[in-house]
């Protein structure tokens, strides 16, 4: 007797959710690296030239923070339209918009050309990417987590995040390529050529999205006709303490992945006297760490608890920052390469449980807001100055010592915020229920009709 093969429309949905969330990701860290990389390689010379060169590359990380403040402002608004409308349609706006974005930024006249005018354009591009982000990761997480059957959330959610580190290795390895160039053609067009080559990655991610079907919790929510009027005023009733908890749970990863992959080729260069494709090549291998390890955490954290795998990252992310750092100071290749394999280890643990964790920590009918509006105040607070703050604390300290410091501290407050952020338990479990149409009015929850 043959066996029949049964399609599994369900199973389909949830790998094309997953493939179309991780796409996501890997675009959002691509535009993330390649800024935070032409920062520090080449936009002080091309938009801020100034007589000190330590002024002008602050003043162009700064423009890498700028893009971090427009994204409260993406979180509350493609989060109201994702706990409104649907998952899948908001999740098509922001990866478009961001594509729109960086692609407009590799199109972009410099100072030399323009003038003033030049960093007031990158400045709008960079906001227009970071008012996308905002609405961007929460959205990927909860079409991949949604889909997912219950068991397999945190595997499934981790391979969202491996996108962090695909999308740091395609950055690096396209601006590896462009850093051979003679100064000349770096600085005239080859800078423009990672900003230009993100459309690829953006027109594969809006296909795969487009034919995506919509969240069934979502569905479950406007079948039981609890959909929120204005969610963002119903996350901060309800869910106002785990947003700040969220946001203080994302400070260790934040701070770890932006410093080891946008300050470390600043500081190769000033704290080490090294040049930073140097630093690139030790960079580059140690990224394949991430992809092995974060799905291993996401395993565990189907096994053990998305919470436990959690504290134990960011409590190795207290000590990790110092033996990084340590071992940079050797300038030795393979050491360095140690450190950083050490310090994404302990970063892979903390954040790659993150998507199953904090997803399911509120109510589907809030999720969308509930989860993009913590995770951008995390990184807010955790990334977007962080390589301002190391490049002060170096200057003025004279060493890495007050960095690590820094780092550990951070850390300190993701441990205190994972102690008290709970989901129903400390194992996986169903996102918590949803209440009946009646309790919802009796409530005073808005309803659509």
């Amino acid at each position: 007797m043959t066996a029949t093969h049964v399609h599994d429309p369900g199973r389909d949905q949830s790998t094309r959710a997953l493939l179309a969330g991780w796409i996501g990701t890997t675009v959002e860290y691509y535009d993330f690296s390649i800024y935070g990389l032409a920062s520090s390689v080449v936009f002080a010379k091309l938009f801020f030239p100034t007589s000190d060169p330590v002024i002008g590359t602050m003043l162009s990380l700064s423009t890498f923070a700028i893009g971090f403040l427009a994204r409260p402002v993406g979180a509350v608004v493609f989060g109201h339209f994702g706990d409104r409308l649907g998952r899948k349609s908001t999740l098509v706006a922001t990866l478009g918009l961001m594509g729109v974005a960086t692609f407009a930024v590799g199109l972009l006249p410099t100072y030399g050309q323009v003038g003033i005018a030049a960093p007031i354009l990158l400045i709008v591009a960079r906001l227009a990417q970071g008012f996308s982000v905002g609405g961007e990761y929460g959205g990927a997480v909860l079409m991949t987590i949604e889909h997912a059957e219950q068991g397999k959330r945190g595997f499934r959610g981790s391979l969202i995040n491996t996108g962090t580190s695909a999308g740091l290795l395609l950055a690096n390895l396209v601006f590896l390529g462009v850093l051979q160039l003679p100064d000349g053609q770096l600085h005239s067009w080859g800078w423009r050529i990672p900003f230009l080559l993100s459309a690829v990655l953006v027109g594969v991610g809006l296909f795969v999205r487009l034919s995506l079907a919509e969240s069934p919790e979502f569905e479950a929510v406007k079948a039981r006709n609890t959909v929120n009027r204005l969610p963002v005023v119903e996350v901060f009733r309800e869910c106002g303490g785990r947003v700040v908890l969220m946001a203080g749970g994302i400070l260790s990863a934040g701070v770890a992945f932006t410093l080891a992959s946008v300050y470390s080729l600043e500081y190769a260069r000033t704290g080490l006297g090294l040049d930073k494709d140097t630093m690139i090549a030790v960079l580059l291998p140690a990224t394949l760490v991430i992809i092995v390890c974060v799905p291993l955490a996401g395993k565990l954290a189907d096994r053990f608890g998305n919470r436990r795998v959690f504290l134990t990252g960011a409590l190795s992310l207290i000590v990790l920052p110092f033996v990084w750092l340590a071992l940079l100071e050797t300038r030795e290749y393979w050491l360095m390469l140690l450190g950083f394999t050490l310090l994404f280890i302990g970063y892979s643990a903390n954040y790659g449980v993150v998507p199953a964790y904090f997803s399911q920590v509120f109510p589907a009918r809030l999720r969308f807001t509930g989860m993009s509006i913590g995770f951008t105040v995390g990184l807010i607070a955790g990334n977007a100055f962080s390589p301002d703050i190391a490049t002060y604390l170096l200057h003025t300290t004279g060493g890495w010592l007050g960095i690590a410091v820094y780092m550990a501290a951070m850390s300190v407050v993701s441990v205190i915020a994972g102690l008290f952020l709970r989901e129903e338990g400390d194992t996986p479990q169903p996102p918590p229920r949803d209440p009946a149409p009646h309790d919802v009015a009796d409530s005073g929850t808005a309803q659509v009709h």
